[in-house]
């Protein structure tokens, strides 16, 4: 039988190679290339067939079955982002820059687990055990019955686990676990992969809810193969600016509940505090109206949330003009440019332009767009917005502006909070919005003409 070739996988993408190379040809990474065993040889495929397995029991689309149950730890915002609660037998993968506080949520949801009745072990491979409490201490939650240990060895905890069946495991990080069975070293594509299918395995065999902790790359992608988070049933980002206080829990995959759902938190000395309003957040520190600054009404999964998009333009003494977005895309800024100076005539060359979204929220939302081109014209012009003003709307190439989905929770939200006018493109189904009056625009000229004076 002809042996099996060796592979060289890449530790940053998890791609895989026939042979060495200085670069990885799909992420650009040097020096990022392990060889790996292959795979023993196993029985053929005419082996296979020949013998006969187990049936697999078939059912069809019409076959009613219960929700899963699910566990609610008492913090909302964590039960939001989880689709309503944890669900037994899940595996949720959590992933976040170094410091940002991943460790300080997990000890404290733990603690809540724990105190609503389930039974939940901490493993810890990054500190001792020590550490662990002195955190737990600080957060007042030394009298939460949470197992505690710190251990690297996948064997050890895998047995640990199964003496214990705990109803959740938290395993902190998945990086730091070691499978002897594997020859490389903690870390490396193949004993993250391995530890993360054994860690899968170990939930759904024995029922028990496993969140592992991540580590995420220079680009914020989550550290190793990207198999683990098709492995996993729950991908959760913890996002934040280091300036600010505000940290979010987003959800980018939930086989159990919807995608792009946000938990708010605020971090304070105490640990991590919820916030069970963050329009209301992250526009307390708005002051007076002035030039630059547009209030956009989002969505983050089923939650409208409402964030000040702030701008500045200033003549440039370079050749280039800066660029700087924070919070945004980039591409997408870059686009509403062009399309302002093709369709509109107002040119930006010549002119720094920054751009922010306050409280360190980050927007992907096409519906931004509005808001963006406003906050950037207001700046421009030297002209500020109404205070009591809403934007939403995405832009196109033409110029046009589309609508966009879930409208009246847009404007639901955005009344409660004092705002009494909003700007939306034509077609959109405002509804019949007491106090609330809303403006449609057919495209970006009609807009610039109306608010601004200019076409």
């Amino acid at each position: 039988m002809a042996k099996s070739a060796p592979a060289f996988t890449c530790t940053n993408c998890g791609a895989s190679h026939r042979k060495w190379v200085g670069r990885c040809d799909s992420c650009g990474a040097w020096n990022s290339l392990v060889e790996e065993a292959p795979l023993t040889a196993g029985p053929s495929a005419k082996s296979l067939g020949a013998q006969r397995g187990r049936a697999v029991a078939l059912t069809d689309l019409a076959t009613e079955e219960a929700p899963p149950p699910r566990a609610t730890s008492g913090m909302e915002e964590l039960d939001r982002v989880l689709g309503g609660g944890l669900v037994p037998a899940s595996a949720i993968l959590v992933g976040g820059d170094p410091g940002i506080g991943k460790s300080t949520l997990l000890l404290q949801a733990a603690a809540a687990f724990a105190t609503s009745g389930l039974k939940c072990v901490y493993i810890s491979g990054e500190e001792a055990s020590a550490q662990v409490r002195m955190r737990a201490g600080r957060l007042g939650l030394s009298q939460a019955p949470v197992k505690l240990g710190a251990e690297t060895n996948l064997r050890d905890i895998l047995t640990t686990l199964d003496e214990e069946r705990p109803d959740l495991a938290i395993i902190d990080s998945i990086q730091t676990m070691w499978a002897d069975n594997v020859d490389s070293a903690p870390g490396s594509v193949s004993q993250v992969r391995a530890a993360a299918h054994e860690l899968v395995n170990f939930a759904k065999r024995r029922g028990t809810s496993v969140i592992l902790v991540g580590h995420v790359t220079k680009e914020g992608q989550i550290a190793g193969p990207r198999v683990v988070e098709h492995m996993v049933d729950t991908v959760l980002y913890f996002e934040g600016e280091r300036g600010h206080q505000f940290r979010i829990l987003r959800a980018v995959k939930n086989r159990f509940g919807a995608a792009d759902e946000i938990g708010v938190f605020e971090m304070t000395g105490g640990g991590l505090a919820q916030v069970g309003n963050p329009s209301a957040l992250f526009l307390s520190e708005r002051g007076q109206a002035s030039p630059g600054s547009a209030v956009f009404a989002g969505i983050e999964g089923t939650r409208p949330v409402l964030t000040e998009i702030q701008a500045l333009v200033a003549p440039s003494p370079l050749g280039t003009p800066r660029r700087t977005v924070v919070g945004l895309d980039s591409g997408r800024i870059s686009t509403i440019l062009a399309v302002l100076e093709a369709r509109c005539g107002i040119p930006f060359a010549g002119l720094d332009l920054f751009l922010n979204v306050a409280g360190g929220m980050r927007v992907s939302e096409p519906a931004a767009d509005l808001a963006v081109a406003a906050a950037i014209l207001s700046a421009r012009e030297d002209v500020a917005l109404p205070p009591d003003l809403v934007l939403f709307g995405e832009i196109s190439l033409s110029g046009a502006l589309r609508p966009v989905g879930q409208t009246e929770n847009r404007l639901k939200e955005a009344r409660k909070l004092g705002f009494s006018q909003a700007i939306a493109p034509a077609r959109t189904k405002a509804g019949t919005d007491e106090g609330m009056r809303v403006r449609q625009m057919q495209d970006l000229t009609a807009f610039v003409g109306e608010v601004f004076g200019a076409g």
